[in-house]
Parts: C-alpha cells; structure tokens; sequence
C-alpha cells in the first residue's frame, strides 16, 4: 500500500485577520497544511519551531518586520527557506532588498488570489535535474 504523500506546510505571517482567513481557505482547499503567526515575533518563533515547507510573510507587521523576520531567517538557516513576501508597499527599494535576501516572490497588496496559488505552486514544483 502507497503511503499518502505528506501535505506541504506552509507558515502564514500576516497582522490582517481577513487576509489569513482568505489565504488559509484558498491554500487549504489545495491541501496545503497551514500555520499561522500574527506579527513578526511569532512568525519567527513558529519558522524555528515548526520548520515549515514554505513562507508567506507581510511585510509590515507589529513587533518585527518581515524584513527583520526574513533577515533573521537568513541568518539561522543553512538551507534557506523558501518565502513569498507580501505587502500593500509600493516601494521599489522594498522589492530589490527582498530580492537581496533570497524570496521566491515578492506579491504587492492587493493582490488576485490566482497570482498567490500560482507562486506557491511554482515553489513546490519539483526542478527537472
């Protein structure tokens, strides 16, 4: 008998309480397992805790930025984690710096539901070798 394969977890990092709601409700329907953390600080622990398949960070949140959260992560991590950041910033020194630290995507707010799924799966599909 085939072992079911492991649902992808994913560490949702968002202060907005409809927008966790919504992404949790979309990536859930696509059997995604996922986390979440409501400010910087918490995102954090539960990345150290949970060791997650995949992040979605906002970028402004109370107590540690995704900035401060990503950098940290950074610095933690052998293997880098993957993340999608999100954020309503329209700056484009955001975007390069995110670019900087290594993100699988950088989503602006607000954003089609299609174009977020679509990253995450863009993540999760395996590279040809």
């Amino acid at each position: 008998m085939a072992e079911e394969p492991k649902s992808k977890r994913i560490l949702l990092v968002d202060d907005d309480a409809e927008i966790v709601e919504s992404l949790r409700m979309a990536l859930e329907s696509r059997g995604y397992s996922i986390i979440i953390g409501r400010d910087g600080n918490q995102g954090l622990a539960l990345a150290e805790r949970e060791n997650p398949d995949l992040i979605i960070l906002d970028m402004m949140m109370p107590k540690r930025s995704g900035f401060l959260v990503l950098e940290k992560l950074r610095r933690t991590h052998a293997e880098p984690l993957p993340v999608i950041m999100i954020t309503a910033n329209e700056g484009s020194r955001h975007k390069a710096y995110a670019e900087m630290l290594g993100v699988s995507d950088y989503i602006r707010k607000p954003f089609a539901m299609d174009k977020l799924l679509d990253s995450v799966e863009r993540v999760f599909k395996p590279t040809p070798k």
